[in-house]
């Protein structure tokens, strides 16, 4: 048996495009120039930060009070009473006796507790500059050479000691100040001491 044919409506053919590509590169291309932008931005206010701040140390350093003028940094006060002539050797002791590598100069400090608590001491957190800027920390050994006391210790409120700091220095070196510390990471204060 054959069965009559129908016939289907057609369908007009619309042939599909293809999707539209958008063009990446220019999405790109902005985000890599952003990321650079902020890059630099944030480099130069890092740097404009850092040189601020080597400016405000710089200005701090360079200005010292007077020598015999009371400096305080922290709970304590600080006052340089006498700078000695440079010397190679410190000490009576024969055997404990300290010889410089360059020459020693001792400062004479009085240093106060300022504040309403028992504070420590450290003479090694004390520094001497010299004329061309050069920092140098204090011998500790000679220092116990020259002081009746530990050159570490406990003041309490109100007390004052007397220590004289010691500086292994090359010869003929001139100290400009000296930078005064309540402990190693205090902002300091500094003396003149020539």
């Amino acid at each position: 048996m054959s069965y009559p044919q129908q016939s289907v409506p057609q369908q007009p053919y619309y042939p599909q495009q293809p999707p539209k590509k958008r063009k990446v590169w220019p999405w790109v291309l902005g985000s890599i120039a952003l990321v650079f932008l902020l890059m630099f931005a944030g480099c130069a206010a890092l740097f404009g930060s850092a040189a601020n701040e080597v400016s405000k140390e710089a200005a701090a350093r360079s200005s010292a009070a007077p020598a015999g003028t009371e400096v305080r940094d922290g709970k304590f006060g600080f006052t340089v009473t006498g700078v000695d002539a440079p010397v190679a050797t410190v000490g009576t002791n024969q055997f404990l006796q300290k010889t410089a590598q360059g020459e020693f100069i001792q400062v004479h400090v009085d240093i106060a507790n300022t504040s309403n608590v028992a504070q420590t001491y450290f003479g090694s957190d004390q520094k001497l500059i010299d004329t061309q800027g050069r920092e140098f920390k204090n011998d500790t050994a000679a220092e116990l050479n020259v002081n009746d006391s530990s050159v570490i210790g406990t003041i309490n409120p109100g007390n004052k000691v007397s220590v004289i700091l010691v500086f292994d220095v090359p010869a003929g070196t001139t100290p400009a100040a000296i930078e005064f510390h309540d402990s190693a990471f205090s902002n300091g204060a500094r003396v003149a001491v020539n």
